[in-house]
């Protein structure tokens, strides 16, 4: 799939981290790409011949848009032919507020919401091959929302330090940076997200290893341990195979043979 990454407007910062737009063709029998967990949660429109998703041992088609929260472990989707995607990389701390929803920890959340009246308007546009008009749309959409409601500040500030170190600092620490006791930032991040402080960071941290990995598979592991906060190798490669299922080992021999012929069951989407 051909991947492309835009950046959000001034306004839109603090609650969106991108917008992006993936293309690919799948062929007449149905195929199936992998989505590796990350830190930031999703809000999916997708066109074309329909997506699938797999879990609890079926597959369920999926309506446009859906929203993907954080993942704990891989996803399969499933689709044939062409396949169009625009996407809204959101921090986990804001998405709900944006969209208006109680937080909760579904990985794949279907949603009745005023956000799904963009589907026609967008497919058209899609069809026409304006995906710029359609990228337009959405992001007026998410302004416009986006002004309607108050970013807690006290969660931007920790969400600011825990990118900033990668997920790789303690929940002390991005209190202190959020001028806030641990006990009232835990309560406030986990009913915006759904998550803790804790369980997001882990992800942001994996999402490094896994990027780097990816891109420079001869990375030494020890050494992204030792780089990116980890107690030891063995903490990075329990933690590494509880979101991705696989080893560092084992992903990095896949990321190599990818770089050879890209499989079409597997796509990273690799964010800088």
């Amino acid at each position: 799939m051909q991947h492309q990454e835009f950046e959000p407007p001034e306004e839109l910062r603090d609650t969106i981290k991108c917008f992006w737009y993936n293309t690919g063709d799948f062929g007449e029998m149905q195929s199936s790409f992998e989505v590796q967990p990350d830190g930031y949660a999703e809000i999916i429109f997708h066109f074309g011949s329909g997506c699938s998703v797999a879990y609890n041992g079926e597959v369920h088609s999926l309506p446009s848009p859906f929203m993907m929260g954080l993942l704990n472990q891989p996803v399969v989707f499933y689709t044939k032919n062409r396949l169009e995607i625009i996407g809204i990389r959101c921090f986990p701390w804001t998405v709900f507020d944006l969209l208006g929803l109680l937080s909760g920890k579904d990985e794949v959340r279907i949603f009745e919401h005023p956000i799904a009246q963009l589907q026609p308007l967008l497919n058209k546009w899609i069809h026409a091959g304006r995906i710029d008009e359609a990228l337009a749309q959405v992001k007026q959409y998410f302004v416009n929302a986006r002004s309607t409601i108050a970013v807690d500040s006290m969660l931007f500030k920790a969400g600011v330090a825990m990118r900033e170190a990668n997920g790789s600092i303690p929940v002390s620490q991005v209190a202190a940076a959020a001028h806030a006791t641990v006990r009232t930032l835990e309560r406030n991040f986990k009913q915006s997200s759904g998550y803790t402080v804790k369980d997001v960071s882990g992800l942001m941290r994996f999402e490094q290893v896994r990027n780097r990995l990816w891109l420079y598979p001869d990375s030494n592991i020890a050494g992204l341990a030792h780089e990116l906060g980890y107690t030891d190798q063995s903490h990075l490669s329990r933690e590494f195979k509880r979101y991705s299922g696989t080893t560092p080992a084992a992903f990095a021999r896949k990321a190599k043979k990818g770089k050879q012929a890209v499989s079409k069951d597997f796509v990273a989407f690799i964010q800088a």
